[in-house]
């Protein structure tokens, strides 16, 4: 029997042969778009900017916050939030509030550039590809903060060494660089750093909770409504930071407490510690103040970096979504 071509009798006009792109990939779709592929220091300026803008907005809680924690061992006695508050507008007024405000700037844009350009690294490495992966997320993390913390601490211990000697005091610091040159002076380069142990060991955990809270938040918020996920993509960043931000700061609150100890230790009469360990801060903070001592500050402390985590992450996203539009712009041009 002879063999004849059938496809132009059973051709149907209307089917077309769908080829399958060589470069298709399911997670990457016009409602989600993703931001990840940016080079290193767009990654580097959109973490400065969010880190600045993150500290600049909730300076006044963490002021008092270091005020609260400071407690135990300053003479100083503030009973709550609220009576910190009022401490503080007496003693020195509303710009009490912002009292080294300039050490947060100096400290804050430097170490959020490499706080979360180590993180997308470390992330893109660790994960495979797999944006499920929260061990990765935990893991890349962690090795932000340990890095992000070593150009942050001696900031971040002038900042609180300002916000605890307000008021013009005997002794206290008239600005960063008199705190700075006093502090070298008078006890080395080594108290820079005296709380640096007890801040990676308080941030490794924090952060691992965080970044793994706002991952998986950020993932079930967009799939609660997928097909309008590209209008909400602020308060989607938004909401999981600031969930991320809540359960991290709550959990690690002793940790924090004796952070500030350590960086404050000598200024407005609080305690000095021989050794710096953490069990010898915890220790005199429990003897003196009970175990409700170790969780003095967690309320400014969760008012602060839940709002904070999504100011922070809001803006971060957005700059990271600029800076792709920007890199689309310059590749069509």
């Amino acid at each position: 029997m002879a063999t004849t071509d059938a496809t132009p009798k059973f051709h149907n006009p209307d089917i077309r042969p769908v080829p399958n792109p060589p470069d298709f990939h399911h997670e990457i779709t016009v409602s989600s778009p993703s931001h990840d592929g940016l080079p290193f220091w767009q990654f580097m300026v959109a973490g400065s900017v969010a880190g600045c803008v993150e500290h600049m907005a909730m300076f006044p809680v963490d002021t008092i916050k270091t005020r609260m924690q400071a407690v135990g061992s300053c003479p100083i006695r503030f009973v709550g939030f609220h009576s910190a508050l009022q401490s503080i507008l007496k003693t020195d007024g509303p710009a009490g509030l912002y009292r080294g405000i300039a050490a947060m700037g100096l400290g804050a844009g430097p170490a959020h550039a490499v706080y979360f350009s180590v993180y997308e690294f470390c992330k893109k490495a660790f994960s495979g590809g797999n944006r499920n992966n929260h061990l990765a997320h935990a893991a890349s993390g962690v090795c932000a903060t340990v890095t992000s913390d070593a150009i942050f601490t001696p900031m971040d211990m002038v900042k609180q060494r300002l916000q605890l000697s307000g008021g013009g005091g005997v002794g206290a610091y008239r600005g960063v660089w008199d705190c700075v040159k006093r502090v070298l002076r008078e006890e080395g380069f080594g108290a820079f750093y005296a709380s640096y142990k007890t801040t990676v060991i308080m941030n490794a955990p924090y952060t691992a909770v965080h970044f793994a809270t706002y991952e998986a938040a950020k993932r079930t918020l967009m799939e609660i409504s997928p097909d309008s996920a590209s209008d909400e993509r602020l308060i989607v960043h938004a909401t999981a930071g600031a969930a991320a931000g809540a359960l991290a700061s709550v959990v690690t609150t002793p940790l924090d407490v004796v952070k500030t100890q350590l960086q404050c230790q000598g200024v407005c009469g609080c305690d000095r510690f021989t050794n710096g360990s953490i069990r010898d801060v915890t220790k005199t903070i429990i003897k003196k103040d009970g175990y409700r001592g170790l969780m003095r500050g967690w309320v400014p402390r969760m008012l602060f970096h839940a709002p904070a985590a999504s100011i922070c992450w809001s803006t971060y996203e957005a700059g990271k979504a600029f800076f792709q539009r920007l890199n689309e712009s310059h590749g069509r041009s």
